[in-house]
C-alpha cells in the first residue's frame, strides 16, 4: 500500500538533496541526474559540489552549511530561483555526521555536533522550504535517518538519538502534511560504505556500496513508501528486535556486539 504518491517518472522533476558531497547523498544525486531530473546539490564542500557539477551538465550546486540556519535560509532562495518550473519536487536531508561515542568517554561538543548536523540541520531546511511546499501543495520530503535510531546501541550515544529524533519527526510531518498532499519519508539505511563508516573498528554485516543504497532509495520513492530500509535482510532482523522487551533485548544486543 502506497502511503504517499509514487514518483513514477523524474524527467524535469527538481530535487534538492543537502549533503551531497559524498557518500549516499553523491550516489542519489548521480543517479537522479541520469534519470532526467534537475538536481540541485549542497553541501559545505565547495570543491566537491562544483566537481559533481562539471560530472553531471545541467545540474545546480548550492553551497551551505547546515549548522547556520541563515545560510539553509539563503540556500532555500536560491534553489527555488534555480529550480527549473519554480517548485520543489523533492527534497533529501542527506547530511549526516557519526563518531562512536560511549558513555564512558562522554564528550559534550561532539554529541552536540551529532545534534547540530543531523537534527537541527533538517529543521533549518523544513523552514526554509515548507511554505514552498505548502503553497505548491504538493512535492516530497525525504529525511536520511538510520537504523541505529531504532533503539538504543553501543557506541551510538551521540548518534543514534539523533537519528531516533529524525524518526519521530518524519512520522509527525506525515501526518501534518498527508492532507496536504506533501509526501514525506524516512530512510533507515544498515551500513553503508562512506567516508562516516570508514573508521568503524567492527565487522559492517550486509554492507551495501553507496549506488546500491541510492537504487533502494529511488525504488522506495516510485513506490510511494513512507519508511525506506535496506538492506531487507538486516534491516528486518533489526525490527524483529524493537519488539523485544527490555528484560530481552539488552542481553539479546550485548550478545551479538559483545559489548
Amino acid at each position: 500500500m502506497s502511503l504517499n504518491p509514487p514518483i513514477t517518472h523524474w524527467a524535469g522533476r527538481t530535487v534538492w538533496l543537502i549533503g551531497a558531497s559524498t557518500g549516499i547523498g553523491r550516489a542519489t544525486a548521480s543517479r537522479l541526474h541520469a534519470l532526467g531530473a534537475q538536481v540541485i546539490v549542497s553541501a559545505r564542500n565547495e570543491a566537491a559540489l562544483r566537481a559533481f557539477v562539471v560530472q553531471h551538465p545541467g545540474s545546480e550546486a548550492v553551497v551551505l552549511d547546515v549548522v547556520d540556519a541563515a545560510s539553509v535560509k539563503l540556500a532555500g532562495e536560491r534553489v527555488l530561483a534555480l529550480a527549473r518550473h519554480g517548485r520543489l519536487d523533492l527534497v533529501v536531508y542527506c547530511a549526516g555526521h557519526y563518531k562512536p561515542m560511549r558513555a564512558q568517554d562522554f564528550d559534550l561538543a561532539e554529541a552536540m555536533r551529532h545534534q547540530h548536523i543531523n537534527y537541527d540541520g533538517a529543521l533549518y531546511v523544513l523552514d526554509a522550504v515548507l511554505p514552498t511546499l505548502l503553497q505548491q501543495g504538493g512535492g516530497h520530503l525525504s529525511l536520511v535517518a538510520s537504523v541505529a535510531g531504532f533503539r538504543g546501541l553501543p557506541k551510538a550515544l551521540a548518534y543514534g538519538p539523533t537519528k531516533a529524533a529524525l524518526n519521530s519527526l518524519a512520522e509527525t510531518l506525515y501526518l501534518d502534511l498527508s492532507p496536504q498532499g506533501i509526501g514525506v519519508s524516512v530512510i533507515n539505511p544498515g551500513f553503508v560504505a562512506t567516508p562516516m563508516t570508514a573508521h568503524n573498528d567492527f565487522s559492517m554485516p550486509a554492507l551495501l556500496t553507496p549506488e546500491q543504497a541510492a537504487h533502494e532509495m529511488i525504488s522506495g520513492w516510485e513506490a510511494g513508501a513512507f519508511e525506506i530500509h535496506f538492506p531487507r535482510r538486516f534491516t528486518l532482523w533489526l525490527k524483529l528486535l524493537r519488539h523485544l522487551p527490555h528484560a530481552l533485548y539488552f542481553p539479546a544486543v550485548r550478545r551479538v556486539t559483545g559489548q
